[in-house]
């Protein structure tokens, strides 16, 4: 019996057939690339640790380098909980288990800021006091350290996460041994306006973090991004021009943050070198 190729049944039958084997493959081709995916978000997050360190030796590194020496820098991986309690303490001869959340590489700031961080924040807002009670007495909460060596020296890189204009910003700060001077940043954004917030990530406004502290006389003092053209102290950078809401929200990100990881090494002398 011939087929009618002009009938409604014969179009509906080779669609379902062309949805069903195109959809096969596409399913198959997306099975077999999220090995590769993984390893890709894997190195670029190692290849971002190790360039905020702040030394030349990994300056520049790519992400198909980072994984073959991240070791080789990051001796110790160290997750801490808002109140500075260690809660995990790995070291390099430690393997990276993907299935072991409290792995301070495995720490996903951004999904812990949205699901448990921003939520607190709304519902106390205007109420600092509230806001750090409630953080405090979450479980949920961690902060992931990276203890770094090279050429003798220490250096500790600590992440941060928050808002920016749009969508989530964060980065990574490469510290001294001193644990409150700043070696070097690595910050990046989800869907900041293209040529202005979005040059968080370029050199000129990461190098500005270099050099400057977030403690004096023995107490904590958040950095503060201003509007720029401003003269600077040692705890401000200069913002980025017609960017205003993405700098508060690396503003706020740093302070929330770099308080917590200043009381525990605070709080844990063995540390500062």
């Amino acid at each position: 019996m011939a087929i009618d190729r002009d009938s409604n049944l014969y179009t509906i039958l080779f669609a379902t057939v062309m949805v069903i084997v195109v959809g096969g493959i596409l399913a198959f081709i997306s099975t077999s690339l999220k090995p590769l995916q993984k390893e890709n978000v894997t190195n670029e997050k190692m290849q971002n640790i190790l360039q905020s360190i702040g030394i030349d030796e990994t300056d520049g590194v790519t992400r198909d380098e980072a994984g073959a020496i991240f070791s080789d820098f990051v001796k110790r991986r160290i997750t801490i909980n808002y109140n500075g309690e260690i809660v995990s303490d790995k070291t390099a001869e430690d393997a990276i288990d993907p299935m072991d959340k409290l792995d301070a590489f495995n720490i996903n700031l951004r999904k812990e800021y949205s699901k448990y961080v921003k939520p607190i924040m709304n519902k106390n807002k205007g109420d600092d006091e509230a806001i750090q009670a409630a953080l405090s007495a979450s479980n949920d909460i961690h902060f992931p350290i990276f203890v770094c060596e090279n050429g003798g020296k220490t250096y500790y890189v600590l992440s941060a996460s928050g808002k920016g204009l749009w969508d989530d910003i964060w980065g990574y700060i490469g510290m001294n041994s001193d644990v409150t001077s700043i070696n070097g940043t690595v910050f990046d954004h989800k869907q900041e306006t293209a040529g202005l917030g979005s040059k968080i990530n370029e050199d000129w406004f990461q190098d500005q973090f270099i050099g400057k502290t977030i403690a004096e006389n023995g107490a904590y003092t958040p950095l503060k991004v201003l509007k720029p053209g401003k003269d600077l102290n040692i705890h401000q950078i200069d913002g980025i021009s017609g960017a205003t809401f993405t700098g508060v929200g690396v503003d706020e990100m740093l302070g929330r943050n770099m308080e917590v990881y200043y009381n525990f090494f605070k709080s844990n002398s063995e540390f500062v070198k």
